[in-house]
């Protein structure tokens, strides 16, 4: 099984995931495209869609790096405590933006320790 592929493509589908939630929330809150603001509880999905984008542009590349040089197994696993932690961070940043803690540190050690890896790898063969 190709490991990292497989988490890759589920970080995308988690993305998609919360964009479909935006989508939702706009019809739930009457926020009407193109306005991205106007009710708090539409912002907030909308937020975590948009933090989830941000972070995704650091994790994809540090992970098929990564994955060149370490086991792909290593790689799959830590990236999917990010999926984990994006979830983590969605379920708090909807119901209250100061309980995501949890969830922030979860999306954004994977994404450091991947990075940190994938440096490594390339400056040490």
């Amino acid at each position: 099984m190709h490991y990292v592929e497989i988490v890759a493509m589920l970080v995308v589908a988690q993305f998609l995931f919360f964009g479909a939630m935006v989508g939702r929330a706009r019809g739930k809150y009457g926020v009407k495209a193109p306005a991205v603001t106007g009710n708090e509880g539409f912002e907030r999905v909308y937020r975590v869609q948009m933090n989830t984008l941000e972070l995704m542009v650091a994790l994809l590349p540090a992970m098929f790096v990564a994955a060149r040089f370490w086991p792909a197994a290593w790689v799959a696993g830590i990236s999917a405590v990010y999926l984990v932690g994006r979830f983590i961070y969605w379920r708090a940043y909807v119901l209250a933006p100061s309980s995501r803690a949890l969830g922030f540190a979860l999306s954004m050690l994977p994404v450091m320790v991947l990075l940190l890896m994938a440096l490594a790898g390339a400056l040490l063969r």
